[in-house]
């Protein structure tokens, strides 16, 4: 006699409460819960952690684990490598997601030492892959030239977006860092291009830190411009912000907004490979160098904490240099 479905059905939901139950869920569950509570993440982090950990979860019973305190090194190894490779359900992820998923992973094994429901921490040894270092990709001076010159400067948002194009290539700021930026924070020479003094800004980059930065004549007069002739009429809309970039409301513009206005720009400039706010920061170091400018120079503009970073750049140069000299030089190919 065959069961009815509704027997099947709560059969099935009663197999899937007492998998829930097992030792492992439960450790999980508390660690989570500990991200929450006691360390006030954010909603989406802990969503994430929580994918990650029940990946990692359903792994660790597929071999037979269902409680932390037997899961060994191996284990982890084990997992890791599945990540990279796949499985049945999964597809292959690449070695930063590898990375990512094992952050949450290795962050449960030591709560759980230190809350003593484990004596050992298995992963505490199971290094994240590194990835592999992507060199940054700058583009052209002529298509800089191309997009700076793309947004209708007929109108009010169109004076914005060539402020802020002009602004982010002359001072190699993050999107974060000009999207922040206030009124103030210009210097009064850096909005009137008829000022004999220099041009700068402070920004504030990763971890509050402030630099001061030059801002180059170009961007000035858009700068200029647009303070003058759109910003008022911008600010109008709004209740009010010490904000220098304005959206269509009137309040600060955001990160999206800053990414909609270069692709946009991109689009009128009729320019097909992928530029993103960061390419123009890649863009204007790797053309600082090229034309000479001294390495520590860059990395205080960028505002890098070690020249180590800002090194990369030079490897972009020297690979441009050899690509020129290949074409160029009779006994080189």
């Amino acid at each position: 006699m065959s069961k009815s479905p509704d027997l099947v059905a709560q059969a099935s939901a009663t197999q899937r409460e007492k998998t829930e139950q097992t030792p492992l869920a439960l450790s999980i569950e508390k660690y989570l819960q500990h991200l929450v509570i006691e360390r006030g993440l954010a909603q989406n982090t802990v969503e994430s952690y929580t994918r990650d950990l029940q990946r990692y979860r359903g792994y660790l019973s597929s071999v037979g684990i269902i409680d932390a305190r037997t899961v060994t090194k191996k284990h982890v190894r084990d997992f890791a490598q599945s990540l990279a490779t796949g499985d049945g359900e999964h597809q292959g992820l690449s070695v930063r997601s590898v990375a990512r998923v094992l952050v949450a992973v290795r962050g449960a094994h030591k709560f759980w030492l230190v809350e003593k429901v484990t004596t050992t921490d298995p992963a505490a040894a199971v290094s994240p892959p590194s990835p592999a270092q992507r060199l940054p990709k700058a583009i052209p001076l002529a298509h800089v030239e191309r997009l700076l010159a793309a947004p209708d400067v007929s109108s009010a948002a169109g004076l914005r977006d060539k402020a802020i194009l002009e602004f982010l290539y002359s001072t190699g700021a993050r999107i974060s860092e000009v999207i922040n930026v206030d009124l103030d924070d210009l210097s009064h020479s850096a909005k009137d291009s008829h000022s004999p003094v220099p041009a700068v800004v402070r920004l504030f980059g990763k971890g509050n830190k402030e630099r001061i930065v030059p801002v180059g004549s170009y961007a000035v007069k858009a700068i200029e411009d647009y303070v003058v002739r759109a910003r008022p009429e911008l600010a109008a809309r709004g209740k009010g912000t010490p904000a220098l970039f304005l959206n269509s409301r009137g309040g600060r513009l955001t990160r999206q907004g800053a990414w909609l206005i270069l692709k946009k720009a991109c689009d009128r400039a009729q320019l097909t490979e992928e530029i993103s706010p960061h390419t123009l920061r890649h863009s204007f170091a790797t053309h600082l160098l090229e034309g000479g400018a001294d390495i520590r120079v860059v990395q205080e503009l960028l505002g890098h904490a070690s020249v180590n970073t800002t090194q990369i750049y030079t490897k972009v140069t020297a690979e441009t240099l050899r690509e020129v000299f290949v074409m160029a030089h009779p006994r080189a190919r």
